[in-house]
């Protein structure tokens, strides 16, 4: 169902735009044998955090996932651009306990204004750069028109038809938990999206409607004394550990593959341990022969790899993925970071960045012993010798000062409403329609701010969550060679 309720809207106004050689590039890195460069922040923008939607529950967690709306991309006469986003929060309000929070998608409508000027803007004009609409939302259907649920996953529905087993509340709440991480949006108005819980990945009709569901390998199972246990409660004995499932995901458009990531380890693989869970694994599956209309079909598992994820300077503790997007050839972008910033205890940021990993010389582990949970491929967190890993390579960095300070934000220091945000978890790329610089991209990403509010409303109910955190996006420029549309 699509919903349309007023608008939700900054206020908007004009700003003067710099050409796009106005700031040197920031950062050049190879990849592969082939250069990326960073060419540094050109747009911020944000909607409040009390912000609601045509339920009337918060407007929150919106940088979940975040997918260009096919076709809606467009270059204005002035230097502008125009689009739609569609954003996809995970699990709702669920800081105290897991909420039934029907999952859903919102549509935000965007003009970007790029900014390349060194000289500083103050945060209204800032905010003047990516301004933002909220336009509608669609909530999503399982089989029979159930609605779906983001209570914690402690029981299983039974294979049935071409659905697997399926994650599900209790026996008397047979509904398909839901914690949504990852999406990607196809032409035809339909989505897939991959999940925690599962963790799986889910193909949704335009409207919202469950289509078809691809379960991954064993050794990503999450298990407990021999048997799938999906709970979040608690790190399984083997599988993907407690909220470290399909974090990411991304479509390869040209083969139709979809690559899924967890957010980090599994519990095999060292996963249960911030300081040995650097070795996440990457899925991969064939999805052309599945139809988006009525999703009748099969995915094919065609491959799996290792990637190493960036670790901390000091304890060795793992930068979780938290989004993927495929570049071209293998390549990819991966975001990772910590967790500091608006909405955590410690405003003092670290690391956050949008990195690159090539597959290049990763080892292909598809079909074979490791997709047994019995067998690890990172005891204690060292990889084993048969298996290479994609290592990532950092490139654009969230949290540079002079980048933040030209529009108006900080990291650490007071938490009022220019902080940067702790949770960055989403991507998607643009072309600039540059003749001079085609292989320049804008790429974007938002942050979940979990649904943090004074003035909150979840599933019905008004709840205070104790500060105000505002749903905020931040929009960089980079060259990308070969990127695939």
């Amino acid at each position: 169902m699509f919903l349309r309720p007023g608008l939700v809207a900054l206020a908007l106004a004009c700003i003067a735009i710099a050409g796009p050689h106005a700031r040197k590039a920031s950062k050049d890195v190879e990849v592969n044998g082939v250069k990326y460069t960073s060419k540094g922040l050109v747009g911020f923008g944000q909607l409040p955090a009390n912000a609601k939607e045509v339920t009337g529950d918060t407007l929150g967690g919106l940088g979940s996932a975040i997918a260009l709306k096919p076709g809606s991309w467009q270059k204005l006469d002035n230097g502008s651009y125009t689009g739609t986003l569609f954003v996809h929060p995970d699990r709702g309000y669920n800081v105290e306990k897991t909420v039934d929070y029907q999952a859903r998608h919102h549509t935000l409508d965007f003009v970007l204004t790029p900014y390349t000027e060194s000289k500083k803007l103050s945060f209204e004009d800032a905010q003047k750069t990516f301004q933002v609409t909220y336009t509608g939302s669609v909530l999503k259907t399982e089989r029979d028109g159930k609605k779906t649920t983001g209570l914690d996953a402690a029981a299983i529905r039974d294979a049935s038809g071409i659905d697997p087993q399926l994650p599900v509340p209790s026996t008397s709440i047979d509904r398909l938990s839901l914690d949504v991480e990852g999406m990607v949006a196809n032409a035809d108005g339909s989505f897939w999206v991959s999940d925690e819980y599962g963790p799986y990945i889910y193909l949704f009709s335009a409207d919202g409607a469950l289509l078809h569901a691809i379960a991954p390998p064993a050794a990503v199972l999450p298990t407990r004394n021999g048997s799938v246990n999906f709970t979040s409660v608690e790190d399984p004995d083997a599988g993907r550990a407690a909220n470290q499932g399909l974090e990411n995901l991304t479509l390869d458009p040209a083969t139709q593959t979809l690559y899924a990531m967890l957010q980090s380890a599994t519990v095999q693989d060292g996963g249960d341990d911030d300081e040995t869970s650097r070795h996440t694994r990457l899925l991969a599956y064939d999805v052309s022969g599945v139809s988006t209309a009525d999703g009748t079909g099969n995915a094919s598992y065609v491959g799996e790899w290792v990637v190493q994820l960036p670790v901390s300077g000091n304890k060795g503790k793992t930068r979780k993925a938290s989004e993927i997007h495929f570049v071209s050839n293998g390549t990819f972008l991966v975001l990772c970071r910590d967790g500091k910033g608006a909405g955590d205890d410690d405003s003092k940021a670290k690391y956050k960045n949008i990195g690159l990993f090539s597959l290049s010389g990763a080892t292909d582990i598809s079909n074979s012993a490791f997709d047994d949970p019995a067998n690890a491929l990172a005891k204690g967190g060292e990889l084993v010798d048969s298996v290479s890993a994609a290592e990532v390579i950092d490139f654009i960095d969230l949290i540079d000062d002079d980048e933040l300070e030209r529009f108006g934000l900080h990291n650490g220091g007071d938490a009022d409403d220019t902080l940067i945000a702790s949770k960055w978890e989403s991507l998607a790329v643009a072309s600039v329609q540059d003749d001079q610089y085609p292989d320049d991209y804008f790429v974007f990403t938002a942050a979940d701010n979990d649904f943090i509010t004074t003035d909150g409303v979840s599933v019905g109910e008004p709840y205070d969550a104790g500060a105000d955190v505002a749903n905020q996006f931040l929009v960089f420029r980079a060259t990308l060679p070969g990127y695939s549309a």
